[in-house]
């Protein structure tokens, strides 16, 4: 009882902020991931999810995520799991039309998960070609379903008006500048910051960033 209440009172927080990214340019879709998709919260946990954004603008996207939430006061700073982030958004993972589908080593975890994930931001056909892109190993079909947690489809104007003026030669001058910096900086946190057999890929196709896994093995455990 104590952890439905838990979980129950996790979705609530974490709903009360989802709003942000109809405001986030380049942010095509969002699913909550992790322990809250899963199900298996703790005080503790955080919020994960996993951010669809477009091929050539995908530290442009990261960057406004970081930023916004941060101003907020919402965002996990750190990637290693052994800093405390109670209900701040971690943004761990971020996927183009070219990355839908998850890199291998798939496994039960994975499994688990990808048919748990919940959508909370975007285009119910975009979060299905997702969905499509990972189906043979996840050795399921998996529709998209109107959930009552997907509150905003549609972009806000303030997003429509920013990717419209990031869509040219400037936006591909932000994205070249944010990918150096983005990239640099990633590379200084890894050197402290990875752990048990880490998920690390940064690329223009996709960003991802589980620097310790040792969690998904305990997971694992207590399922069997």
């Amino acid at each position: 009882m104590k952890n439905e209440v838990l979980f129950d009172q996790k979705w609530i927080k974490f709903l009360r902020r989802d709003w942000l990214f109809k405001h986030l340019p380049f942010t095509e879709f969002v699913l909550a991931s992790g322990s809250l998709a899963l199900g298996n919260v703790r005080p503790e946990s955080d919020f994960d999810v996993i951010v669809g954004v477009p091929y050539g603008r995908i530290f442009t996207a990261r960057f406004f995520c970081v930023l916004i939430f941060g101003i907020f006061g919402w965002r996990r700073r750190k990637l290693s799991h052994q800093d405390e982030a109670a209900d701040k958004v971690c943004f761990n993972h971020f996927v183009t039309e070219k990355s839908f589908k998850l890199s291998p080593p798939h496994g039960d975890y994975w499994r688990a998960l990808y048919r748990n994930l919940v959508p909370i931001f975007g285009d119910p056909e975009k979060i299905q070609a997702f969905f499509q892109e990972n189906r043979e190993w996840m050795r399921k079909e998996r529709l998209y379903n109107d959930d009552l947690r997907h509150q905003y489809k549609n972009s806000s104007l303030i997003k429509k008006f920013l990717e419209f003026l990031l869509n040219g030669k400037l936006g591909n001058i932000l994205e070249k500048l944010l990918k150096t910096i983005q990239i640099k900086k990633i590379k200084k946190s890894l050197l402290t910051g990875s752990g048990y057999q880490p998920r690390i890929y940064y690329s223009d196709e996709e960003l991802e960033f589980h620097p310790d896994t040792k969690r998904i093995q305990d997971f694992l455990q207590r399922l069997n």
